[in-house]
């Protein structure tokens, strides 16, 4: 088929739907691309109506894609039945010299009817498809493996206590290619070698690799590694795949077992046995361990992808190891075996050397690819990293909980100045001990009454202080010092 542009219909599967722009912006610039979408374009819906350079450019998009179910060819679409058919009559007339090898009677077929916020029942989808009688087809039907399948699709909304009473839109086409969705099953974490408790969940693992524009030949980095999700995920798309993590024990696959009913680990559980079993061996460089905060890499070193899920001090500390300056009298021999101290590494240090090292060692137009935690309620643009070097040029959310969330950034390298390789910002407000105030507000709508009182009397005590009041230890309330310029002598309980 010639090259031309025709409108196409991207059907997504509701869910991730704040990813759904960030995947598929990568994949046209992975695939050098362009698609147009019309004014009221609305990414939240599942169904985009798009323009593309023709079925090979549609089928390019929907081979990686984690969150496309299917891309079909769009023949026509209305609010109104009657306008619908009309149109989709006028259409195959118009195209049938073109359409015409799809009718014939050699050609099996079926028709797939589809709703969206709204059930029908197989009667009810039987009669949907009758109304489509003016269909020249002449070949067999053929449910299980048909030659073409048309679908017809309604869409009622997205709010399920909310249903029109018409549908919102009407669909018919033919469909084209599929996404890549079943790539999410095959590396499945119930069916992996070797995971751990933080095992990044396939799905996100693939969206990460997407966005990171992975592909073979690329060399990619995980700095905080861990179990090797993201490695997998990297190397499915044929890029080489290299790894460094703090704790000795994840990497060489001795820690504690987190599967039910396991007390031991397999002798050959590790990160390279998750690669070879999905048949990329060939892709794993290696894995380290090493503290990210102490750079081991050359100066000469570029990667062209650093996806990572960095540790955010929730549900375990983050740790480096520990600057000392001088060493102890307690210390033992030269030659005995000695295990470093670690110290907190605290969040803020944490993501500065994340996106220092990134502005360094990403090639130009490289891009870094990392998590990011937030408090929904008082997140705003200005808290996330910034640095000159790197432009972010994706901002996805997952919602975690009521109270807080993750974005998932996607940063590319636009410079290589020297003068701004450590140029990292980050709002005061993320600053400040992020774990604690996440615990905090947890705690303060969430937890007991005993936890509630005790994470509102923490508050109450910031904010005293805050105010430059002293707690009088003989009646223990806060109050100004007398020397306070208005002798505002108020307590707080």
């Amino acid at each position: 088929m010639s090259s031309t542009w025709k409108k196409y219909v991207l059907w997504f599967a509701q869910e991730h739907v704040d990813f759904r722009q960030a995947e598929i912006a990568s994949l046209l610039r992975l695939w050098n691309l362009k698609m147009n979408t019309p004014v009221d374009h609305k990414p939240e819906n599942p169904f985009w109506i798009v323009e593309l350079n023709g079925d090979n450019a549609a089928r390019k998009l929907a081979s990686r894609s984690m969150s496309l179910r299917c891309i079909f060819e769009l023949w026509t679409h209305s609010k109104q039945f009657s306008t619908f058919h009309e149109q989709l009559e006028e259409y195959i007339q118009k195209n049938l010299s073109t359409l015409s090898p799809l009718f014939g009677k050699d050609r099996s077929f079926k028709v797939t009817v589809e709703t969206y916020n709204k059930h029908f029942t197989q009667q009810e989808k039987v009669a949907k498809i009758e109304t489509l009688h003016y269909l020249p087809v002449e070949g067999p039907v053929n449910l299980k493996t048909p030659d073409v399948q048309f679908w017809y699709i309604e869409f009622w909304g997205l709010d399920p206590m909310d249903v029109p009473e018409q549908p919102l839109d009407v669909l018919f086409g033919k469909w084209l290619v599929d996404g890549r969705r079943d790539l999410i099953n095959e590396i499945s974490l119930k069916k992996r070698k070797f995971i751990g408790n933080t095992s990044m969940d396939p799905q996100l693992s693939l969206l990460m690799a997407n966005q990171g524009l992975a592909k073979k030949g690329d060399v990619v980095y995980d700095p905080f590694v861990g179990s090797g999700s993201l490695l997998v995920a990297a190397a499915k798309f044929g890029a080489y795949v290299l790894g460094m993590d703090i704790d000795y024990m994840t990497v060489h696959g001795k820690s504690k077992p987190t599967r039910v009913n396991q007390k031991v680990r397999e002798a050959d559980e590790s990160i390279y046995a998750n690669l070879k079993q999905y048949g990329c061996e060939g892709c794993f460089l290696d894995v380290l361990v090493s503290d990210f905060s102490r750079s081991i890499w050359t100066s000469d070193l570029l990667f062209d992808s650093i996806i990572t899920d960095p540790p955010y001090g929730i549900r375990e500390a983050t740790e480096r190891i520990e600057f000392k300056t001088q060493k102890r009298a307690t210390c033992l021999n030269e030659g005995s075996v000695h295990y470093p101290s670690t110290s907190p590494y605290q969040f803020d240090q944490l993501y500065r050397d994340l996106m220092n090292f990134s502005a360094r060692y990403l090639k130009l137009g490289g891009r870094l690819v990392c998590w990011f935690p937030i408090l929904r309620k008082d997140f705003t643009p200005d808290m996330l990293p910034r640095h000159k070097c790197l432009q972010l040029v994706a901002n996805s959310e997952q919602p975690l909980t009521v109270y807080s969330a993750r974005r998932l950034l996607t940063y590319e390298k636009i410079s290589n100045r020297e003068e701004d390789m450590d140029s990292y910002e980050l709002s005061q407000v993320m600053i400040d001990n992020f774990r604690q105030r996440y615990m905090k507000t947890v705690l303060q709508n969430n937890g007991t009454r005993k936890e509630r009182r005790l994470a509102l009397r923490d508050a109450g005590r910031e904010e005293a202080l805050k105010r430059g009041k002293q707690l009088d230890a003989t009646d223990g309330k806060w109050k100004y010092p007398k020397s306070h310029s208005n002798g505002d002598t108020t307590t707080d309980q």
